[in-house]
């Protein structure tokens, strides 16, 4: 992952036993609460087909997206076919096409003669037509080379790609009926400034169809730095500002879910955009106004990265899997889930500001709705309160000045989206 050229272990899974079952009729659940679909899709991920899929992947040599397209063995268009071919092979829920873009000269600072960009994108229809994503980059890149040098890419980006696939894999292969659309994207020329997830977004934007969130996958395989540092139980979560933006909201219902289906492994929530001088695939997404969020691994070791160095001996597979399985338990959630309600202000007397009336709109297919509340300095919520099918609110007893609040939805199987926050001043 370059500097952007532009602005725009063994796991401790839940036990299906020992879980309430989701209820075919409506009902509202604890937001604690687990359902035993998705324990089953986060227990199917399988870190033996990690461990299938990134050697192969890594075996194209080099996958820049400004490499040879002649060698049907070599290069990043050789790659694209192998993913696509795979993501056919994973499941005839699955509608696997190219999405190509071809840049003309002179329009994308990466590519002076212009080119032909290639993303591989899996489709999975939901009930509706809202989208939720899972990207990660399958270009690679060598700083000291050309395009057509050795850059085997196996952590950067070949884990965010891998873990992608077996993604589209383990959703296609499931039961379970999501309200959402699922998208599953291997993007390219990532490195040339977040070319290809740009311009998918762009695309996308101009048929009106909305798109909820991105979750993003950029070296996700690692456990230690140069200086030997090892973390092999958490992950990082970047999210853009401002405080409670829809991305931040989107982080908070990550760790919130992963913390009830992959309790030993910790998703640490970082308060910027991404790291320092450095972008990705989430960030072009943001940029269109989508909700989004980029996973990384917690230690990196930056001294293998864009170079041949960066190869099979650099990823822990037990951590990749368990990114993995953070990332399912936090989609499958927020798909089965209805969208965050719109909110339509809150209104208290001057003279009593202990008040708040909250007032959204109506979400469909929701059955009800719960009131979050925290100290306007406050990280995190601190209260909640489960309200049925209204659309509007009282909270007494709290001072608004000091306070911030938000609402989210919750669908007949008790899924709760993630927060619409009102703004304050």
């Amino acid at each position: 992952m370059r500097q952007p050229l532009f602005r725009v272990a063994r796991i401790a899974i839940v036990s299906v036993a020992a879980i309430a079952v989701t209820s075919s009729s409506p009902r509202l659940q604890s937001r604690t609460g687990v359902d035993a679909q998705v324990v089953a899709l986060v227990g199917s991920i399988s870190q033996a087909r990690l461990q299938q899929l990134l050697p192969v992947l890594v075996a194209f040599g080099t996958r820049d997206a400004r490499s040879a397209t002649s060698d049907p063995r070599r290069g990043n268009r050789a790659a694209a076919q192998w993913i696509h071919d795979e993501l056919l092979r994973s499941g005839s829920r699955l509608q696997v096409s190219f999405d190509v873009h071809q840049v003309a000269k002179g329009e994308v600072t990466g590519f002076p003669e212009g080119a032909e960009i290639r993303n591989v994108v899996a489709v999975m229809p939901g009930r509706s037509s809202r989208r939720i994503y899972v990207t990660g980059h399958y270009d690679s890149y060598h700083r000291g080379g050309g395009p057509d040098a050795d850059a085997p890419g196996a952590n950067d980006n070949g884990s965010g790609t891998v873990l992608v696939m077996e993604l589209a894999r383990a959703f296609a292969a499931s039961r379970i009926d999501f309200d959402a659309t699922l998208v599953f994207m291997a993007s390219s020329a990532e490195e040339q400034g977040l070319v290809g997830a740009r311009l998918h977004a762009a695309r996308v934007q101009k048929t009106d169809t909305a798109i909820q969130a991105d979750f993003n996958n950029d070296i996700v395989g690692g456990v230690m730095d140069e200086d030997r540092n090892a973390d092999r139980t958490s992950v990082r979560v970047f999210s853009a500002g401002p405080e409670d933006s829809p991305s931040r909201a989107l982080a908070v219902f990550t760790r919130r879910v992963a913390a009830r289906y992959v309790p030993s492994h910790r998703v640490r929530l970082i308060a910027h955009g991404d790291r320092q001088g450095r972008s990705g695939d989430h960030e072009a997404f943001n940029r269109a106004g989508v909700a989004a969020i980029g996973f990384r691994e917690s230690r990196e070791s930056l001294s293998r990265q864009h170079n041949e160095k960066d190869t099979l001996d650099t990823i822990s597979f037990p951590y990749l899997t368990q990114n993995a399985r953070v990332n399912a338990a936090a989609v499958a959630e927020l798909a089965l889930a209805p969208p965050p309600p719109t909110l339509n202000g809150i209104s208290t007397s001057v003279s009593d500001v202990r008040t708040a009336t909250l007032r959204w709109k109506a979400v469909a297919n929701a059955i009800g709705y719960r009131v979050y509340w925290r100290d306007a300095w406050g990280p995190d919520w601190q209260h909640d309160v489960q309200v049925g099918n209204a659309t509007q609110h009282v909270v007494p007893h709290v001072t608004v000045d000091d306070s911030v609040f938000g609402v989210a939805a919750i669908g007949p199987g008790g899924h709760e989206s993630t927060i619409a926050v009102y703004a304050t001043k």
